[in-house]
């Protein structure tokens, strides 16, 4: 056992109250939002302050988010980005990753260098919405796929640790006839499952939180993303607040409906991350091993 000093009880106990402290601010947000949309909706009203426990109990809330079709149908399309969009996604920048670890790829350098451009300059709005309107994509699901397909960042972390992995078993697995496909498959890919689960959290909260992509490109409801449709809940507080408050004759309802819907939102990726949170930190390290 090592003897501490006073010095280090006390550094110690100042750490935990200042990050009880940061839970507490951290987890707040969540939990007013939780509390609010089980609250009944005039009590919730009336209530001024901090939120420290539902102001009754009331369900209907949930039960008008979850009837209501533009809910379901966006549930239903953000699914489909999410599913199929990470798994274009972790695919393609995994391949090319591997492309630019190579030792023997020519010009690694420039093409890293135009990769790298990417991530402080862009066409922009405009340009972005032209490029997708030519190709064909306007208003279809792709268009939420095709243009972010690979990341910048996530390129470069993924080709570093890459390059981290020993070259010897490449070489041996070249001695017995491998191809770079099978390597790619077979070597790299298994040996990367930690960094490939973190890529996987990335790409898959950036599509199910994302709204302004689906705002500039879509038109047709049907194909709306559920971010979205939580947008026209929240800020356009009137032909969809009154869809949703029409089953109740509480004027305040529409209050709770909107917190509701949050949750209802947020739920599904607070249940998936406990699941790849032991992947986590792992392949964050295992990314960052070498320059």
């Amino acid at each position: 056992m090592i003897a501490r000093s006073r010095g280090d009880k006390i550094f110690d106990t100042c750490n935990i109250i200042f990050l009880c402290c940061l839970m507490l601010a951290t987890l707040y947000p969540f939990l007013y939002v939780l509390f609010a949309s089980v609250s009944v909706p005039s009590e919730l009203v009336k209530h001024t302050g901090i939120l420290w426990r539902p102001q009754g109990f009331f369900l209907d809330g949930y039960k008008i988010v979850l009837k209501n079709p533009m809910i379901v149908s966006g549930y239903k399309n953000t699914l489909f980005y999410v599913v199929v969009g990470t798994i274009l996604n972790v695919f393609f920048t995994a391949l090319f990753a591997f492309a630019l670890s190579r030792r023997d790829l020519y010009w690694k350098k420039h093409m890293m260098i135009m990769v790298v451009i990417t991530m402080f300059f862009s066409g922009g709005m405009i340009p972005g919405y032209i490029l997708v309107k030519e190709l064909g994509m306007l208003d279809t699901r792709w268009s939420l796929i095709i243009p972010g397909l690979i990341g910048t960042w996530n390129l470069i972390i993924m080709r570093t640790s890459f390059q981290s992995i020993p070259y010897e078993l490449e070489e041996a697995a070249k001695i017995d006839g491998a191809s770079d496909f099978r390597i790619f498959g077979q070597i790299i890919l298994p040996l990367s499952v930690p960094l490939l689960a973190v890529m996987m959290l990335f790409y898959g909260v950036g599509h199910w939180n994302a709204w302004s992509g689906a705002l500039i490109f879509l038109r047709d409801r049907e194909l709306f993303p559920l971010q979205l449709i939580l947008r026209e809940i929240l800020i356009n507080n009137d032909t969809a607040q009154t869809t949703l408050s029409a089953a109740s004759s509480d004027p305040f309802l529409g209050e709770v409906v909107k917190y509701a819907t949050i949750i209802v939102a947020t739920v599904p990726i607070l249940v998936l991350y406990p699941f790849i949170q032991k992947y986590f930190t792992q392949g964050i390290l295992v990314g960052a091993l070498k320059g």
